[in-house]
């Protein structure tokens, strides 16, 4: 991983989930190990400072990113007012399937494995569609993120090698994780990165975030073929 990489300028994309169309920022690497969807977390959007930081570090180490709004901007509109659509899971997994099932008939992408970000309620979303999915997603990472909303059978049958982060001053957060991670029955770690707080805003914890991110996508998605089976209806 080289910080001194220059990696290409985003490109603006919509995409097609149902009857809406969202924007996103895909950033493809020349020769790229795989594809990273990240699924942002409540009241967040694809401009997110902190997805963007650890984005960054993927794509360093040549790794393809798409950062998308999961609402559209009706939707963000009437979510500051009632909060109704941020934990609305079902529609952010549909939302994420959706923006996966896009990527995947790319002819520039196809080739490519696929992995999930996800941060807060956007972890559980990352799970259920990994689940779903089976084999066609390659590894899943949730940065402070609630994947105990996807519920144990979700999790149970994911099947990507999975990575929990969380910081080690956000107490109930650990403890949502560690349940979260009894369930899990693919490869998996958890990483308690010290005195990081929800929102990883102390001296380095993102870094950390980051870096452990990197590493994970880029040891999991180096060495799988893309496809595969759904595992499980859930």
């Amino acid at each position: 991983m080289n910080p001194d990489v220059q990696v290409p300028a985003a490109l603006e994309v919509r995409i097609p989930c149902g009857n809406a169309w969202l924007h996103g920022d895909l950033t493809q690497p020349a020769d790229a190990l795989g594809l990273v969807l990240f699924v942002h977390g409540s009241g967040s959007g694809r401009h997110s400072a902190r997805n963007r930081q650890v984005a960054l570090k993927l794509q360093q180490a040549g790794i393809a990113t798409l950062l998308f709004d999961l609402l559209t901007a009706q939707e963000e509109q009437i979510d500051l007012r009632t909060r109704e659509h941020r934990f609305d899971i079902s529609l952010l997994t549909r939302r994420l399937q959706d923006a996966t099932t896009w990527a995947m008939a790319l002819p520039e992408l196809q080739h490519l494995p696929i992995g999930y970000f996800g941060a807060s309620t956007g972890s559980a979303a990352a799970v259920i569609a990994a689940a779903r999915l089976g084999r066609q997603i390659a590894a899943v990472v949730s940065r402070g993120g609630r994947p105990d909303l996807a519920g144990p059978v979700a999790l149970a049958a994911v099947t990507a090698p999975t990575l929990l982060i969380v910081g080690g001053a956000d107490d109930g957060v650990i403890r949502l994780n560690e349940d979260s991670f009894a369930h899990l029955t693919s490869e998996k770690h958890m990483a308690i990165v010290k005195g990081a707080t929800h929102l990883f805003e102390e001296k380095g914890a993102l870094e950390a975030v980051a870096e452990l991110a990197a590493s994970w996508f880029g040891a999991h998605l180096a060495y799988c073929e893309p496809g595969g089976a759904p595992a499980i209806k859930v």
